[in-house]
């Protein structure tokens, strides 16, 4: 009887042990597997990037797309009027923006929208706006233009009406008293109209910034701009809220997203050139992996 008590005993200790191990190493396995899970899910989770129709801001937003993709990151991009990139933004309809031009040229929206956002990093850091014409064209200032009316017919092309550089024109005209007008286009047209011109060697003024590859396929000039209505800016990488509190890894990335001139205006006329920015960016991407990596933390790679 004893014997069979002790054995019981025993028994039952050895069933509570293993017991109590087995849902040790569950617990210890399911804490890794959510851990892991946690991990993967957020690679899983997609992330929303906004961009205007703008040359830099489709050669930025469509590289960070081809990189994230590489890395196994779900990656959705959507091209917007500013102020409805802002707006998404800003009620976190969407992660991420990276073309803002700050602090000048889109004031308007973050002064709107700024306290809602977060700005996180420079795309790049030497962006500039105003009026640009062709080397060729005998004039080198804003304040000359009136002067030369009838050589440009009054006009300079502009792009969207939504855009800071198409406030910023029509505060010039006022500035200076011009007597022109902007004709509202399109990024796509107003560089159109641009190549028929200088094909041609005619005259033309066009609302230019850097960056854009335009600077890389003509022989342009900024007109000086002695009142200074045209601004530098940075082309900065806003985010809703929280977001790099969320997704800590990718958020480094966009973080140390900075992109040197002559490289941006390389990969701008890649895409440019391309039937499609993403095949294109791809491209790129792959032949300048150290570079786009080096932006990555080690996590992500």
């Amino acid at each position: 009887m004893k014997k069979l008590q002790f054995s019981m005993k025993s028994f039952l200790a050895i069933l509570t042990g293993a017991a109590f191990l087995t849902f040790a190493a569950c617990q210890s396995g399911g804490q890794k597997g959510d851990d892991a899970d946690k991990k993967d899910s957020k690679k899983d989770q997609e992330i929303s990037i906004l961009y205007p129709n703008w040359a830099e801001g489709i050669a930025f937003t469509h590289l960070a797309q081809a990189a994230l993709q590489d890395k196994g990151y779900t990656v959705k991009v959507t091209p917007l009027e500013p102020g409805p990139i802002y707006a998404s933004l800003a009620k976190s309809d969407a992660d991420i923006m990276m073309d803002a031009w700050l602090p000048h040229t889109h004031s308007d929206y973050w002064e709107k929208f700024g306290d809602k956002l977060e700005k996180i990093g420079e795309s790049f850091s030497g962006g500039t706006t105003g009026l640009v014409v062709p080397q060729y064209v005998d004039v080198n200032s804003i304040a000359e233009l009136n002067d030369n009316v009838d050589v440009f017919d009054g006009e300079i092309i502009g792009i969207g009406s939504g855009a800071g550089i198409h406030r910023n024109t029509e505060k010039a005209i006022e500035e200076y008293g011009l007597d022109f007008k902007q004709i509202t286009s399109s990024g796509p047209a107003m560089m159109a109209s641009l190549k028929r011109s200088y094909d041609k060697k005619e005259p033309v003024i066009i609302t230019g910034w850097k960056p854009h590859f335009m600077w890389a396929d003509y022989d342009l000039k900024y007109l000086e701009d002695p009142k200074e209505v045209f601004p530098a800016d940075v082309c900065a990488i806003v985010t809703r809220p929280n977001f790099v509190k969320e997704r800590p890894v990718v958020g480094k990335f966009f973080k140390n997203f900075n992109m040197e001139e002559m490289k941006l205006y390389n990969l701008m006329n890649a895409i440019e050139k391309a039937d499609d920015p993403l095949t294109a960016a791809k491209a790129w991407y792959n032949d300048h992996k150290t570079l786009v990596e080096s932006w990555m933390p080690d996590e992500m790679k």
